[in-house]
C-alpha cells in the first residue's frame, strides 16, 4: 500500500505543483487540453487506506495502481 510520502513523490515526478500549504497540501497540474487537476494530500506520514487510495487514483489522478507504482519505480504487488 502507498504512503502519503509516496503520493507526494508521484505528484512531483508527474509535474504537479504545490499551490497551497495548509491543513492539507494542495497540488495542481494543468494538462495540455487546459484541464486542471487538483490533488489534496494529508500531512499524515503513514499508509493511505485502501479505499481512499483507490479513489485518489481514479478520481483525482486518473491512473491505475500499476501506473502509479511504475512512476515511483516500485514493483506492483
Amino acid at each position: 500500500m502507498a504512503s502519503w510520502k509516496d503520493l507526494r513523490k508521484f505528484l512531483v515526478n508527474d509535474g504537479y505543483v504545490l499551490i497551497r500549504h495548509g491543513r492539507d497540501d494542495i497540488y495542481e497540474k494543468t494538462l495540455p487540453n487546459g484541464e486542471i487537476k487538483r490533488v489534496r494530500v494529508s500531512k499524515g506520514t503513514g499508509e493511505i487506506g485502501k479505499g481512499l487510495f483507490s479513489r485518489i487514483l481514479k478520481q483525482q489522478l486518473g491512473v491505475d495502481k500499476e501506473e502509479f507504482n511504475e512512476r515511483l519505480g516500485k514493483k506492483s504487488k
